[in-house]
């Protein structure tokens, strides 16, 4: 499980280290693509497979679901981490994301996110407010 937040830069050449704590489910390989809220998601190639399956379940014929199809998969990329653990992060995902060089990662369970670290700032204050109430419409029963 991916869990926390870490901090890591982007390189001048588009490459960021992955958290050490996230090397033995991401170190074998990673898919990375474009998230939701202008972050990216990095899922281990195994996890991607998972995620895949489960999307290609979804009816062609339901626009909302081609349209997620395409975005999600378009922009993937498939990296594996170079000997200093380091995945390059392609220049339309970097742009996507609008990536500069102070970054946020997060583990979010089955898979990590990397936010430029002035969104990742405005995201958490922006939803810190209302995220004590948010377990009892979006998971009903956590607490």
């Amino acid at each position: 499980m991916l869990l926390g937040t870490h901090t890591p830069k982007l390189d001048d050449k588009g490459r960021v280290i992955l958290p050490a704590k996230f090397r033995d489910d991401l170190g074998a390989g990673v898919v990375i693509t474009r998230g939701q809220d202008r972050c990216l998601y990095v899922f281990s190639t195994e996890e991607f497979e998972r995620v895949h399956e489960r999307i290609r379940e979804a009816p062609l014929s339901n626009k909302q679901a081609r349209d997620f199809l395409r975005m999600f998969l378009s922009g993937a990329s498939a990296e594996k981490p170079d000997g200093q653990n380091r995945i390059t992060v392609p220049p339309a995902l970097r742009a996507y994301a609008g990536l500069d060089r102070e970054l946020v990662v997060t583990g979010v369970g089955a898979h990590a996110e990397i936010w430029d670290a002035a969104a990742w700032n405005a995201y958490a204050e922006s939803n810190e407010e209302t995220y004590a109430e948010m377990e009892q419409e979006v998971i009903p029963g956590l607490f």
